[in-house]
Order: structure tokens, then sequence, then C-alpha cells
């Protein structure tokens, strides 16, 4: 018997109503339609074309915005893409990272193939190898819920969890696509000027 996965379009919007002030990147694809599903806004920063981006750019908004908490929402096949992210990010250290892998353990936007999470790769166990300061595995709404709680609590350091998700293509919910919009609008929540 298959273990439990969860709606992701749920447990996405679960995190997002608990957000507290955080800023968000998403990964390419799925991600990026969930986060809009679950409402867009300036402090969304959608990623378009640019696979296994995501991680790096919130390191890179965490380092640029350490008093704000910074939440990457990917997916297994974009993350699989920057396996040296973990270790990028492991070795500098931001207290403020949180990387969300949305695993459905196939490439949703290619055709559902099997991805390598369904064959054994763990990133909470990567992560852990890294040395993030916290993992986690879930596979229920209730551990969402329950994550939102932790996400609220300061970090010693980047934190990385997987939540197992239904493999399945649900309706798109396209954010700007425009990305001089999203960058700039990004740019005038944090109170820089556009460019």
């Amino acid at each position: 018997m298959a273990a439990p996965t969860m709606d992701r379009r749920v447990a996405v919007k679960t995190l997002l109503d608990a957000r507290d002030g955080a800023l968000v990147v998403t990964g390419l694809g799925s991600p990026s339609y969930d986060v809009h599903a679950a409402g867009d806004r300036d402090d969304n920063y959608y990623l378009w074309g640019a696979m296994g981006g995501a991680a790096l750019v919130g390191l890179g908004i965490a380092q640029a915005q350490p008093e704000k908490r910074v939440m990457v929402i990917t997916g297994d096949g974009e993350q699989l893409m920057a396996f040296g992210a973990l270790a990028t990010i492991a070795v500098a250290k931001p207290k403020n990272l949180d990387v969300i892998v949305l695993d459905n353990q196939h490439f949703g936007e290619t055709g559902m193939q099997a991805s390598h999470t369904g064959r054994g790769i763990a990133f909470d166990q990567i992560a852990v190898a890294c040395g993030f300061t916290e993992t986690a595995e879930l596979r229920t709404l209730a551990q969402v819920d329950r994550l939102c709680d932790s996400l609220r609590q300061p970090s010693a350091g980047p934190r990385l969890f997987v939540l197992k998700v239904a493999a399945e293509n649900l309706p798109r919910s396209l954010p700007p696509r425009d990305a001089v919009h999203v960058k700039n609008r990004f740019r005038r929540h944090l109170g820089f000027e556009p460019c």
C-alpha cells in the first residue's frame, strides 16, 4: 500500500495562509501555478525559465533581506536540476530561508515521467547530509499544519521540507509571465525603485 500523499493546492494554500510576511519564490511550472492559485501577491516572485534556479534565487533574496523570511516553493524535478544548490545554501547558512519541495515523484511539466525521488532519492536526507538545520518529509495535511507553526520560529540555519503530494496535473492558474513586471512589483514591495 502506498504511503499517503496530499493535495498540493491545499498544502500550498495552508503554507501561504500562514506565511506571516515571508517572501515567496516559486520554481517554474506547477509550484508557480499552485502559489498563484492561492492568491497573486506582490511578494510572490515567480520564476518562468530558470529550471533549477528557485533555491538559489531564494538564497540571494535571503542574503539581501536578512530581516525577512524567504520561502522557496519548488518541485522535485526542478530541485533535481539544482543538486549543488543545497550544498551552497548549507555553506551560506542563511537563518531566514526555508525550501519547500513539492514532491509528486514525477516530471509533471514534461509528461509525468517518473522522477528520481520515486526511485529512492530523498531530498530531506540530502539536506541533512549537506548541513541544513532542520528537515522533514511530510505526507499529510495535519503535518503541514504543524509545519506552519514551526516555520514561525527562528532558525539557526536553512531548513528544507519535502511535501509528498499527489501526482496529478491540475488546471493551470497562470501568474504574470512578464518577468520585468514581476521583478519590479517585487522590488516595489521591498521599498526599492523599479529598474
